[in-house]
């Protein structure tokens, strides 16, 4: 009994969306590692802009979530082409990225506006310094963009396409 939750969890190839979407929690935790540590990198140790950084990173995770959710998470893809599918993949992607950019704007020092609304009207500085409040939008915008991933990638690009 447990060996087959394991395998239906775990192994064998799924249609569920509650499966997928629980597998892709996994793949997701593996790609924002791979997007947090490539941005946080590129910022404090290269000492680019918040905003560059995040393209760095949302760039590493791209590839790190594509490579393992198409083998893992959504096998049967509608695109049978790898090329336009990852490109679809990484369209659905960017306009993630663009919702990581408009939701770190608020906390960045150097955001795509400028200095963000947080970091002017900062009230935690005593707990967080106002130069790494980027990192607190990362992670809300993480959240949400996880959500808008899935759900795009999901019902769009790796729908179950019913035959007759």
């Amino acid at each position: 009994m447990l060996k087959k939750w394991f395998n239906t969890l775990f192994v064998e190839e799924t249609s569920n969306t509650f499966i997928q979407f629980f597998r892709s929690l996994f793949v997701g935790g593996i790609a924002t590692v791979a997007d947090f540590g490539i941005m946080i990198l590129f910022r404090e140790l290269i000492g680019t802009s918040e905003s560059i950084a995040a393209v760095f990173g949302f760039i590493a995770g791209l590839t790190v979530n594509y490579v393992v959710s198409t083998f893992w998470v959504f096998s049967k893809a509608k695109v049978k082409n790898r090329v336009f599918d990852f490109i679809a993949f990484a369209v659905i992607g960017i306009i993630g990225l663009g919702l990581t950019e408009l939701i770190i704007a608020p906390f960045a020092v150097d955001g795509i506006f400028g200095e963000g609304f947080f970091v002017k009207n900062s009230s935690f500085s005593s707990i967080i310094p106002t130069d790494k409040y980027y990192i607190v939008g990362k992670l809300v915008a993480t959240v949400l963009v996880y959500i808008w991933n899935f759900c795009a990638r999901k019902f769009i690009l790796y729908r179950k396409v019913e035959t007759d």
